[in-house]
């Protein structure tokens, strides 16, 4: 075989298809292969480029690595463009290979065992969340529909329970059914205690973790989270950049020379992009009722003029500017010098 420039390689459940050219750009290598020959296969093959779609199957970037490959991960919506007609395998295998030959391609880092765990962490944690308020929205509706109103927040559904399980006037039936609710209630917040015990963990263990929280409307969460998601801050050129991978960074279908900016984005990790918004919404609702003594001269002449729900867009979008920066430097925050370049 003649000497391979780069593979692009289509991963599956069990079949795997291979696409390789040569320095001249020509085809050499189009071939299948089953799931236990993928190691065997590269086992054998000189130390070459290889590239991967960053999807369930990229933890074959670490046993390649592992090989002797240099790997590239590439994320799927920078991979359709360069599809030719007839969508297959081979067709993706080859639009790989041609996505990672383009020198302004933008490539997804390859997280190691331990970050993917700590990544299955998180993910635990926002079904949990999600799971809980699921919950909670029904059992308000069920206790509405027998003339019972609570108090907005989660400390307010267990007397809520607690008062319709000894509530007479209802029947028999609905008493027993809440009592089931509030059992999967109280076990749903068990799980979720335990899971933000390991988070806390994780993030007291972390140095950069510990650092991002020091950030106004960054907490532990969302400090781990980002250290979580984003272990290789240097694959950014820019903190506009880092916010536009959130999906932070308006929309820009401008034309002729007119600039036409829209709404944000929303592209990226949505977890992440979401907190990063909730927490700017804590700092804005401070700002607005004179609690908070270090909110920026930036954000309040903001508020003056523009809507709280845009001010917290905007605020999260330069949070996210300010984690960047602060995850390349390895420096702390300082309120000071942040309240001063922003006056």
């Amino acid at each position: 075989m003649e000497k391979l420039s780069r593979i692009g390689m289509d991963t599956s459940k069990h079949i795997f298809q291979l696409h390789g050219v040569d320095a001249a750009e020509r085809m050499i290598l189009r071939r299948k292969l089953r799931r236990k020959e993928v190691l065997q296969f590269f086992a054998a093959l000189e130390p070459t480029l290889v590239g991967l779609e960053a999807c369930g199957g990229a933890h074959w970037a670490r046993e390649l690595t592992q090989l002797g490959h240099t790997v590239r991960l590439i994320a799927p919506q920078y991979v359709r463009p360069y599809v030719k007609r007839g969508k297959n395998d081979a067709a993706d295998a080859e639009a790989i290979c041609e996505a990672m030959s383009r020198p302004t391609m933008r490539f997804v880092a390859i997280k190691s065992a331990e970050n993917q765990a700590a990544l299955m962490l998180a993910g635990m944690r926002d079904r949990l969340v999600r799971n809980r308020v699921r919950l909670a929205n029904a059992i308000r509706g069920y206790a509405a529909e027998f003339g019972m109103v609570a108090a907005k927040g989660p400390a307010k559904i267990g007397p809520l329970l607690l008062r319709r399980q000894a509530d007479e006037t209802i029947p028999v039936l609905a008493r027993a059914l809440f009592a089931e609710h509030a059992k999967e209630y109280a076990l749903l917040t068990a799980q979720l205690a335990a899971i933000d015990a390991k988070l806390m963990a994780f993030h007291r263990g972390n140095e950069q973790s510990r650092r991002l929280a020091r950030i106004p409307g960054v907490g532990p969460v969302i400090a781990s989270l980002l250290a979580m998601k984003v272990p290789d801050a240097q694959a950014f050129r820019s903190g506009r950049q880092f916010a536009a991978w959130l999906g932070l960074t308006p929309k820009d279908p401008s034309t002729a020379g007119k600039s036409r900016l829209g709404v944000i984005t929303r592209a990226g990790d949505e977890t992440l992009r979401s907190l990063l918004v909730v927490g700017a919404t804590a700092v804005v609702w401070q700002a607005r009722r004179g609690k908070s003594r270090s909110a920026s001269p930036w954000l309040l002449a903001l508020l003056k003029r523009k809507p709280p729900k845009l001010a917290a867009v905007a605020l999260a979008n330069k949070i996210a500017r300010i984690a960047w920066k602060l995850m390349i430097t390895g420096e702390a925050y300082d309120a000071r010098r942040a309240r001063a370049a922003t006056a």
